[in-house]
């Protein structure tokens, strides 16, 4: 049957999420419609809202960070049954393309990178309806509506005693930052890094490299504020760039000899990116991007950087084949092997998923936790 719910409807570029009724349709062959219990707006939401995309089509549903529990299941699915708690994988993993079958990679080639048409469901039609009119769905996961439909690829089962609230987080910004630091630079133990950006992300990195046992780990940000959470969860020192009037990649070889060991850009910028690689070891140093940068950008570097054999390196949803990753990941959190918890500062109801996204650009949050609903900023 169809659902009517609330969702939060994105109209058209520039303009904030709507809240109102949808209709949500039945899952078809190999899909699943869930029941979200929790959900975040991350950076890449806010891209959404104002348009940086190219390839978006409005109106859009968006999220991608979220939990919920298995409402119904379509024709042929046997990874979920109703009831099953879980989690929309803002990266699929069909299990099937080169990347999935190789051992080196996580970037399922049926990823929005690849399929610009993920603003529908596998088979060209969406799910949603609103006033008569197509809503169109976002990575497949569309997690800022109560109900929602992924195709089987797109969903992962996990723990049926985890907290929904908070393991919403796994959905991308913690397994990003955390798997950044772990997995994409493989931090060694006694080992300098360097994070620029310390909102949701960049301190999910500040945890991956105090759990691979780095023994000096510096915090970069434009906001005081977000020193204190960055200590606590393992930054031996903070930065705040206004201080210094040379650039921050200067004082940060200053600081450390002849750089760090890994840097890690955790906003999505450009300049900042150049500036994170400059601050690497002479050497060996090696800069992981982290932050997803507005689309069409482009990076200009001076090649004597690399030639000196600093590496620069990407980093999608932390490294991680999600399906395989986060039952573990979770079962992890659970056995309080890091303090995930920590990140969260703010809880809103659904319908204040406007003031969630102004508490993202005002940079008063890292996380933020709401009715069922969670909100998380990375800046």
């Amino acid at each position: 049957m169809v659902i009517k719910c609330k969702a939060a409807i994105i109209w058209e570029a520039g303009k904030m999420p709507s809240v109102e009724e949808v209709e949500v349709a039945p899952p078809r062959s190999h899909e699943i419609r869930v029941k979200m219990v929790a959900t975040g707006i991350c950076q890449t939401d806010d891209h959404v809202l104002k348009g940086v995309f190219p390839n978006i089509d409005y109106p859009v549903i968006g999220g991608h960070e979220g939990a919920g529990i298995v409402e119904s299941v379509g024709p042929g699915v046997t990874c979920v049954k109703p009831g099953d708690k879980v989690i929309p994988l803002c990266l699929p993993q069909c299990g099937e393309c080169g990347c999935c079958l190789s051992p080196n990679a996580n970037s399922c080639l049926k990823n929005h990178l690849y399929e610009p048409l993920q603003n529908l469901m596998p088979d060209k039609t969406s799910r949603f309806t609103c006033r008569e009119k197509r809503i169109h769905h976002f990575l497949w996961t569309s997690t800022f509506s109560e109900y929602t439909v992924v195709p089987e690829a797109s969903i992962v089962r996990i723990d049926n005693d985890a907290p929904l609230e908070k393991v919403s987080l796994f959905g991308c910004a913690f397994s990003t930052g955390y798997g950044a630091a772990i997995n994409c630079a493989q931090v060694k133990p006694g080992s300098t890094c360097a994070i620029f950006g310390l909102g949701g992300v960049g301190l999910s990195v500040v945890m991956g490299c105090k759990a691979a046992g780095a023994s000096r780990i510096i915090g970069i940000d434009i906001n005081k504020d977000k020193f204190t959470k960055a200590k606590e969860l393992g930054a031996t020192e903070c930065i705040f760039p206004q201080d210094f009037k040379k650039p921050i990649n200067e004082v940060v070889v200053e600081m450390t000899g002849l750089g760090v060991d890994y840097s890690f850009e955790a906003i999505g910028q450009i300049d900042t990116a150049v500036t994170a690689l400059k601050s690497c070891h002479l050497g060996h140093g090696t800069c992981v991007l982290v932050g997803e940068p507005p689309a069409g950008s482009k990076i200009s570097i001076d090649p004597f950087l690399l030639l000196t054999g600093k590496k620069l390196t990407g980093c999608l949803v932390g490294g991680w084949k999600l399906k395989d990753a986060l039952p573990k990941l979770i079962s992890d959190y659970m056995k309080k092997k890091f303090n995930m918890d920590a990140l969260i500062t703010h809880m809103l109801p659904f319908e204040k998923i406007g003031e969630g996204f102004e508490l993202l650009h005002a940079g008063k949050s890292s996380m933020l936790l709401g009715w069922e609903m969670v909100v998380q900023g990375h800046l």
